[in-house]
């Protein structure tokens, strides 16, 4: 089970109490304070996992506790401090405060770790109240409460590649020729109904350079979706954080469809979701090219859009070695651009 958003209920530990206590020894029946101090509470820390690829933790858990801490003793004992929880989630989490709807932490780097509730402070014991005007103080703190919340959780993917296009397009198709990932695909629209990540390894040889690209095959879009029609708002934001997009047409112009108007409005609802997704590298990959009609569909649409076009055809594999160097050479060059660009001030 894919699971890319869920709510949780977070409470740190609460602080142990001070303790009021007094060292009474043979010769010393009126000794002076000796409480401990009590135990911090355990905190409640988020860890950027990359061995996690969804939420499916967090669905059928929702409550998360954090232990408290012991209280202080006599004889200055200290309490124990709680113990802390720790939730492994998955590179890409959002996290949304669900009573105020604002960003708390973001988890985009693998082993990245964020405090999201903090645990109460231990209370101090009598020890700490000793004065020149009062030497045997009876008063203690109690521990302080922790940091309790309600959260969202919402995934976006990071992958290299995310794949778009329209139901029926051949996605799953392509990814499963492509990758390791066995997507459900059928001859009816919505086969997929959670994005599914795949990874292309490019060489066996352990003698060359290894290289592998994540790309991520979003479920198909409909017109409408940027407001939020058809799986929408859910599985758009899954394609923020890729590095190239690849626009997939069925170029035979299957079901009376024409890839000249799918391109267009594939381009308009990334556009209406989020202007920025226009600015990310994309390639227009045309599959479907063994049927008798795509080739005078390809060239109509080259006509109207005159870019570049991948040939493909995900049935015989034809073209898919081709497209599999594009995607390696657009993704090393994509890294490299990032890894030079100068890191933003903080």
């Amino acid at each position: 089970m894919f699971v890319d958003e869920c709510v949780i209920k977070v409470q740190a530990g609460d602080g142990g109490r001070g303790c009021v206590s007094f060292r009474r020894e043979k010769f010393e029946p009126w000794g002076g304070p000796n409480g401990g101090d009590g135990g911090r509470g355990g905190d409640v820390v988020l860890i950027g996992d990359d061995d996690t690829n969804n939420l499916v933790d967090f669905k059928y858990r929702a409550h998360w506790k954090a232990g408290r801490g012991e209280h202080g003793q006599g004889k200055d004992c200290n309490g124990r401090h709680g113990e802390t929880v720790i939730l492994k989630l998955p590179l890409g989490t959002v996290v949304l405060n669900e009573e105020t709807g604002l960003m708390v932490a973001e988890i985009v780097e693998d082993g990245r770790q964020v405090v999201l509730c903090k645990g109460g402070n231990g209370g101090w014991g009598n020890t700490h109240f000793k004065s020149s005007t009062n030497r045997a103080p009876r008063n203690a703190n109690p521990g302080q409460p922790g940091e309790r919340g309600v959260f969202r959780l919402i995934l976006k993917s990071i992958a290299d590649v995310g794949l778009v296009g329209f139901p029926n397009a051949g996605k799953s198709t392509l990814i499963t020729r492509l990758t390791k990932a066995r997507p459900k695909t059928a001859p009816y629209p919505f086969t997929t109904l959670q994005p599914q990540i795949g990874v292309i390894e490019y060489t066996e040889d352990p003698r060359e350079q290894q290289h592998r690209v994540q790309i991520a095959d979003i479920p198909g879009l409909i017109a409408g979706a940027s407001e939020n029609r058809g799986l929408g708002h859910r599985f758009l934001r899954h394609i923020e954080r890729c590095r190239l997009l690849v626009l997939l047409l069925d170029m035979a112009g299957n079901d009376g469809r024409d890839p000249r108007e799918d391109y267009a409005t594939l381009l308009r609802e990334l556009k209406l979701y989020a202007p920025a997704l226009l600015q990310k590298p994309r390639l227009v990959v045309a599959n479907k090219m063994d049927l008798e009609n795509a080739a005078a569909c390809l060239a109509k649409f080259k006509r109207r859009h005159r870019l570049k076009v991948v040939e493909v055809s995900c049935l015989t594999g034809a073209g898919l070695p081709e497209l599999k160097k594009e995607l390696l050479k657009r993704v090393l060059a994509l890294r490299a651009r990032e890894k030079d660009s100068p890191s933003p001030a903080t």
